[in-house]
């Protein structure tokens, strides 16, 4: 029996139904808003207002265990719509980077997502080196990337910006998209189906809510106006928010980030594929890529077929992942 009553279009699935057997007879709820350790959450009863249970707050170990918005939880009901989180059911898929600062913590951004749109606008804000920031986040999170370039209408040099984004984009749809002209819209319809859940990231100013209005048909999140000299957009999505939307499944909306840290990958190598394959046809193992003889990446670069600042970016995220699992191996031995 469907613990929904055939509500599926909040994303319960097989994969839940399983795992929620032993949360019974707690109900169970997904969360569309997180505001300082309160939560909305979306049930079969309707919207309702949770705080955590005493017993969760004494138990949980870090950020990463409290509930986050695309999280589904089991509850208990209690007076005019309110309702206590007890549990956090395991997630299929998160999205996570570091937090900004130096506390060395994981930000959990959102969870249970099935496609990461990377929201990408055609003018100041787009960038190579930031877009492979997010490909790596993407593959991490065990959601579907999709590169979404937006303000195709304002741009001169549209086939040339997708091509390079192509480029370093493998196996990555990439769809030039005009919230005001609703061109590439429809194509985007092929992702958005009843029960799935897709989260947009990017930068402030790329166009996330303005898309996200569009693909709604309802000015539902608010925009604002960008900066004519570098294209810099204000924080007009200050928190992230989980919205359910009538046959096109849930879409999450991101507050803008300024600063992308990686937090933790074994996704590398997927996105720099092409790396990794020369790597590989070096005449030494263990070549450094640097002034030794018959290396496969240094030729590349001097043929013209890799560019050096794709590598010092690969090497740029090499050393900050490996960073990150450095000061993680010091917090283990400390336990």
């Amino acid at each position: 029996m469907n613990l929904f009553n055939g509500k599926q279009h909040l994303g319960w699935n097989d994969y839940f139904e399983e795992i929620s057997v032993s949360y019974q007879p707690l109900i169970f709820g997904r969360i569309s808003l997180e505001h300082k350790h309160l939560y909305r959450v979306m049930t079969a009863h309707g919207e309702v207002l949770a705080s955590l249970s005493g017993k969760f707050r004494f138990e949980v170990y870090s950020e990463e265990d409290y509930p986050a918005v695309g999280d589904w939880v089991a509850l208990s009901m209690r007076e005019e719509m309110k309702a206590t989180i007890h549990h956090v059911l395991p997630r299929f898929s998160k999205l996570s980077r570091k937090a900004a600062g130096t506390s060395g913590r994981e930000q959990l951004i959102a969870s249970n997502i099935n496609n990461l749109f990377i929201v990408m606008a055609l003018n100041h804000d787009f960038n190579l080196r930031r877009l492979e920031r997010y490909l790596v986040m993407a593959w991490e999170s065990g959601a579907n990337p999709v590169i979404l370039l937006t303000k195709s209408d304002l741009c001169s040099k549209l086939n040339e910006l997708v091509s390079s984004a192509e480029s370093i984009a493998f196996g990555v749809p990439v769809h030039p998209v005009s919230a005001l002209e609703r061109s590439g819209i429809e194509q985007l319809s092929t992702y958005l189906t009843e029960g799935s859940t897709s989260a947009f990231v990017g930068s402030s100013g790329a166009g996330k809510s303005t898309l996200i209005n569009a693909l709604i048909g309802t000015e539902r999140q608010q925009t604002g106006e960008v900066r004519a000299d570098d294209s810099r957009g204000r924080h007009t999505t200050t928190y992230r928010e989980l919205i359910a939307v009538p046959k096109k499944g849930l879409l999450i909306d991101t507050p803008g980030m300024r600063e992308l840290q990686l937090w933790d990958s074994e996704s590398l190598q997927h996105s720099f594929e092409d790396i990794e394959s020369l790597a590989s046809a070096c005449y030494f193992r263990d070549c450094g890529h640097q002034n030794e003889p018959k290396c496969a990446i240094n030729q590349a670069i001097e043929e013209g077929n890799l560019t050096a600042s794709r590598l010092q970016s690969y090497r740029k995220l090499q050393r900050e992942l490996a960073y990150i699992e450095k000061k993680e191996r010091k917090k283990a031995n400390k336990k």
